[in-house]
């Protein structure tokens, strides 16, 4: 009976992965879809930049490291 079972439910897993696999068609992403994901994340780097080399952010990060490297252990 377990064997029944198993071997059973083994083909249940196999047929879901073999739909799975059919329905979604290719495995990878197109030049298209790299190149948009490029810009997306050099947008990203640029915002995030702008945040970091902002002043108030600027004088927070370096009053932040400052405590860092004066606190005594």
């Amino acid at each position: 009976m377990y064997k029944a079972m198993r071997a059973r439910m083994g083909a249940v897993v196999v047929r879901t992965m073999c739909r799975v696999r059919s329905v979604r068609g290719d495995d990878g992403m197109v030049t298209s879809e790299y190149a948009m994901g490029i810009v997306a994340a050099v947008a990203f780097a640029v915002v995030l930049y702008k945040v970091v080399t902002s002043g108030a952010v600027s004088a927070e990060l370096q009053a932040i490291v400052k405590r860092a490297l004066d606190a005594k252990a």
